[in-house]
């Protein structure tokens, strides 16, 4: 009974240390600025009467005793601690106006990336560093790439987003806000009555297109059906030309002998009868009075 006794308050005394007062004892050592934990990809910047007293890059666990001294008793609560995102993040800026050489009203989609490069000066040398950097970006898109011939506004993009990268880069490290990639991904017409006149004019052509191809194709068909009616008209005039020659010879050859031509005379004799409609009545041999009458009966009809 003692032993169970004593385990209870063992398992009790463990549960009030471990889930009551660990949660209160790191609380009060945060409180007063023993230690601070960064988190991946973030900064830490505290700030005690106006006077920046460290900077945290590294993520961990960081002691605060050890960076900042006998201030770090009181900078969480006279002071202010700034968690800065480092990591790189990207913005699209859609359609903004240019004008090209010619005069045509084009519109500009750049895609940029920045990342925080130092965090003091993104703080405290300008209030809002991610909408300067915007706004300097569009000027740049549009001081940079206004004027510029239409067709190598429309070509050459990569030789544009270098250009307005190298505008604004110089601008944005004064800020604390590094400039990334910058690319002009969409260039395209602002105006609608100009873009239903290319329109018309692109429909315009592909039926000139599909109509001249059909057309061709229609005269290579007809080329080809032409060629081929004409030597086929060739071809069967030759076989009639050779038909009476071939027939002749081979009569030739059957006359010679006068049993075989007989014999093919009345079969050919007998195949016209039986293909012709007249009709063929068979009169015994002796019988003339018969003959006589089928005459007289065939004249009278």
């Amino acid at each position: 009974m003692n032993t169970f006794a004593l385990l209870l308050v063992t398992a009790f005394f463990s549960f009030v240390l471990f889930f009551l007062l660990e949660p209160l004892v790191r609380f009060f050592l945060r409180l007063f600025g023993f230690y601070a934990i960064v988190q991946e990809g973030t900064c830490h910047v505290y700030v005690l009467f106006g006077n920046v007293v460290a900077v945290l890059q590294e993520p961990g666990l960081q002691f605060l005793w050890l960076k900042m001294g006998p201030s770090a008793l009181v900078v969480n609560w006279l002071g202010k601690r700034h968690i800065l995102d480092m990591r790189l993040d990207q913005q699209y800026l859609r359609s903004l106006p240019v004008n090209s050489e010619e005069g045509a009203p084009m519109g500009i989609g750049v895609w940029y990336e920045m990342q925080v490069s130092d965090p003091v000066a993104y703080l405290f040398r300008n209030t809002d560093p991610r909408g300067s950097l915007s706004a300097n970006v569009s000027n740049a898109t549009v001081r940079t790439l206004s004027n510029m011939p239409l067709e190598d506004m429309l070509e050459t993009r990569h030789v544009m987003s270098r250009a307005v990268r190298a505008e604004v880069s110089p601008k944005s490290e004064e800020w604390g806000y590094r400039l990334g990639s910058v690319y002009i991904r969409k260039v395209h017409f602002r105006d609608r009555g100009m873009i239903r006149q290319i329109e018309e004019k692109v429909v315009n052509r592909l039926r000139q297109v599909t109509s001249a191809i059909r057309q061709d194709g229609a005269n290579r068909v007809s080329i080809i059906t032409n060629s081929a009616e004409r030597r086929a008209a060739i071809e069967f005039a030759k076989a009639q030309a050779m038909r009476p020659k071939i027939v002749g010879e081979a009569l030739n050859q059957i006359t010679k002998d006068p049993e075989v031509a007989e014999a093919m005379f009345e079969i050919l004799e007998t195949e016209n009868i039986l293909k012709g409609d007249t009709k063929v009545t068979l009169i015994p041999r002796g019988n003339e009075f018969m003959a006589q009458l089928l005459g007289a009966e065939a004249a009278q009809k």
